[in-house]
């Protein structure tokens, strides 16, 4: 099948490395793929690393005309039976099919993770959303059910050639080693794990990412002069490698649609303490699989923290039954045969379509 994948998207973000795991693993699926996004130094040299051809534009503003102007010669040339955009400005830029292009009929596919207002998928025939709630949401949008279906993020369970040296960190080998993962916002509540790790004078904690909060986050750790043990990396492409070093992964988000994090941890079999943000909430099962807290409650991360350590046979249970979840729902395979499902479904469904 020929896909044209499209994303405007941030420098750095969940939904820009979910769109890369997504890309790369469908072309290695024998999809022929290509892709439209803004320019961007990590995620466009994966994907050409993964040798899928790459078209830049600027994705601009309501006056940035070139973009959809492009697109249209894009769309011609590639023939595309599935357009598949990211969020709310690929969407919007994004052409609908009409006859007079001249090509096949292709259909505009908009994978939403998260609550967008409609106005900028009017060119979107169908939906994927990775979440329940947002299936719902669009539901109560007017989109039918029958051209909305949820398909889960996946995790990669990359191989680990070299294992980090916590050394390298300034962590001692001894150490309870928590794991951040994620953009540097104030949606992640970095601040409330900076803040509980404060308060545990002999643990250590990583915390992976990049974005518009790095400088107070920065000046958080000084201020409670923990920068011996709590550590900014930076944006990373070793997620597996991080997961191994780290004893617990800590998933602290304020406000997370789904969150690929928790199910990174079920695959690399690290336990991992999530909090009530909607996308977990959705599907950890507490002490089963994940700790799950409320957001913002620092004692209560304190506790689950000292749970994990304390408590050998819990850890190993929500190793086990992660690890467990991860293959029965979250692998590559699973989810790439879930988008060649939908997709199979949309370019024979002719019934449903809302153009000609």
């Amino acid at each position: 099948m020929r896909i044209l994948q499209v994303m405007a998207g941030n420098s750095h973000g969940g939904a820009e490395t979910a769109f890369v795991d997504t890309c790369i693993a469908m072309h290695q699926a024998g999809h022929d793929i290509e892709i439209v996004s803004r320019p961007n130094d990590v995620r466009i040299k994966a994907i050409e690393a993964a040798g899928i051809p790459v078209h830049l534009l600027p994705f601009g503003g309501k006056i940035d005309i070139f973009t959809p102007w492009k697109m249209k010669k894009i769309i011609r040339h590639f023939k595309p039976d599935i357009i598949q955009t990211w969020m709310s400005r690929g969407s919007d830029k994004t052409p609908a099919w009409n006859a007079s292009m001249g090509i096949p009929r292709y259909h505009v596919v908009a994978r939403l993770g998260g609550y967008y207002k409609m106005k900028y998928f009017k060119s979107c025939d169908y939906f994927i959303t990775i979440t329940p709630d947002i299936k719902t949401y669009l539901e109560k949008q007017g989109v039918p059910a029958q051209n909305v279906r949820v398909i889960h993020n996946f995790a990669e369970t990359e191989t680990v050639k070299t294992p980090i040296n916590r050394a390298n960190y300034g962590t001692p080998e001894d150490a309870t080693l928590l794991l951040g993962l994620g953009r540097l916002h104030p949606a992640k509540a970095f601040d409330t794990l900076i803040k509980a790790c404060a308060e545990m004078p002999d643990v250590h904690c990583w915390i992976a990412g990049e974005g518009p909060q790095r400088q107070e986050l920065e000046a958080l750790i000084q201020s409670l002069n923990v920068q011996d043990r709590v550590k900014l990396l930076g944006w990373r492409t070793d997620r597996a490698a991080l997961l191994q070093a780290a004893d617990i992964c800590t998933f602290c988000s304020r406000f997370e649609p789904f969150g690929t994090v928790f199910v990174q941890a079920w695959a690399q079999e690290t336990p991992v303490i999530v909090t009530k943000a909607d996308g977990p909430r959705q599907f950890v099962r507490n002490g089963h699989d994940a700790l799950l807290i409320e957001i913002d409650d620092i004692p209560a991360l304190k506790e689950a923290v000292e749970k994990i350590r304390e408590n050998k046979q819990l850890a190993a249970q929500l190793i086990t039954n992660g690890r467990k979840r991860y293959e029965e729902e979250f692998t590559k395979e699973k989810t790439c045969a879930a988008y060649e499902n939908y997709y199979t479904y949309i370019t024979e469904n002719k019934n449903s379509d809302k153009a000609a």
